[in-house]
């Protein structure tokens, strides 16, 4: 059996807490929820929604890569938004994302999110093969 690796990519801000951007095991990449924080930590809250969402996204991108994987292995992910009034925004900016990848997917409306931001993202994909 493989051991669990876990991952924390320094294109990205270091976690916030006692956990790591993504583990991977048993052949398969666990991205921890991710906030629109950029690189250098500074997180996007007086951002559009838009602007947010495409930063989580761009940090979800980044620790699949870090971890051998890509947005077409993905299998699954869960979007929390502030307001179900996002989730159209949402999806048209997800599809220019995910491109052909039509993983399984829940978004989730919440309320308010941690530091007052509008949208996470979470996923699992397949490790590289």
């Amino acid at each position: 059996m493989d051991p669990v690796r876990f991952v924390n990519p320094s294109g990205n801000a270091a976690p916030g807490g006692h956990y790591s951007h993504a583990t991977v095991a048993n052949g398969f990449v666990f991205v921890s929820g991710q906030l629109p924080i950029t690189a250098s930590g500074k997180r996007l809250v007086d951002a559009s929604f838009a602007e947010q969402a495409r930063q989580v996204l761009a940090n979800v991108a980044a620790i699949l890569q870090a971890c051998g994987s890509g947005v077409d292995r993905l299998v699954q992910v869960r979007v929390y938004v502030d307001t179900l009034e996002h989730w159209p925004e949402f999806d048209a900016i997800y599809a220019q994302w995910a491109g052909a990848s039509r993983p399984s997917r829940a978004v989730v409306p919440t309320g308010a999110l941690h530091h007052g931001l509008k949208v996470e993202v979470e996923a699992v994909a397949l490790a590289a093969g």
